[in-house]
């Protein structure tokens, strides 16, 4: 019995399926600051420090932390639970996957952001993704932050997308991710992966999926000025608003490219089987 091709949907996080950067729903409040100030402390850290942007944020949440609120692992989950989420994404996945199950698909969802993996895994959908790459802290033995496990900048977003390609999910396994894998030995092709992001950070993931027989979707809140310049760029395939409710033109969007998915397999399927000697 052959296997269900699958499908990887792969979602930025910060106005992707948040509204706003995750930071701002209670940690920046939390340390009696707004976000302007907050950001403005951590671009000078990067530009001080000569840093890279997402260790500079970490950085400075550290910095900023201390005196004013007891960071560990489990505040950091606790924010997430206030992290407001787009609609629909409550019953979205669900809906994708059983679509997928219609036309003999199976469909795996996951997270590649900057943010902070703690915070995600505190949100209520943290359970639907197969795989969350995003920034994240070790921690001493007291549960409390103490250096940078993993910084997920614009760049570095893109050796997540060869991983799900290769089926080397684990960030500790190099070696195969680095080793000459024929096409057909991978375990999602990039004509089966849809990415689905919100600005410049993503445009390395977005153009590497595209260019390679993939689908990249930027989506927007109220402006869509960025999302239409990644269309003109020729970054992105499709631009859509960010309401993932039942029957918006995010589900339609994402099922129709489900069913071209589904029509490109079963013709490489037949071609393969033609020319096979």
């Amino acid at each position: 019995m052959n296997q269900k091709p699958i499908v990887a949907i792969m979602y930025d996080f910060d106005k992707t399926l948040s509204p706003k950067d995750m930071q701002e729903y209670g940690f920046i409040d939390g340390l009696g600051m707004n976000s302007e100030e907050f950001w403005e402390k951590s671009r000078l850290n990067m530009v001080n420090h000569n840093m890279d942007q997402i260790l500079a944020y970490m950085l400075t949440i550290l910095q900023e932390a201390k005196g004013r609120m007891p960071l560990t692992r489990s505040l950091f989950n606790e924010l997430g639970r206030d992290v407001k989420l787009f609609d629909g994404l409550e019953t979205w996945f669900d809906r994708i996957n059983l679509h997928g199950e219609k036309l003999g698909l199976e469909i795996e969802h996951y997270i590649i952001s900057s943010g902070l993996k703690e915070i995600i895994e505190g949100t209520e959908i943290t359970h639907k993704f197969k795989e969350i790459y995003a920034a994240e802290y070790c921690y001493n033995e007291k549960d409390i932050p103490i250096w940078p496990a993993m910084a997920v900048n614009y760049t570095s977003k893109t050796q997540f997308l060869f991983r799900i390609n290769k089926g080397v999910l684990d960030v500790t396994e190099h070696n195969g991710l680095n080793e000459s894998t024929p096409d057909n030995k991978k375990r999602i092709p990039f004509r089966n992966m849809i990415y689905v992001g919100d600005g410049l950070t993503d445009v390395p993931c977005m153009k590497l999926v595209k260019l390679n027989g993939g689908y990249s979707i930027a989506v927007y809140s109220e402006d869509r000025s960025i999302a239409d310049s990644l269309i003109s760029q020729d970054r992105a395939d499709f631009v859509v608003k960010a309401d993932y409710r039942e029957n918006s033109d995010m589900e339609k969007t994402v099922c129709t490219i489900l069913n071209q998915i589904d029509a490109v397999n079963k013709v490489f399927e037949l071609h393969t089987k033609h020319t096979e000697i």
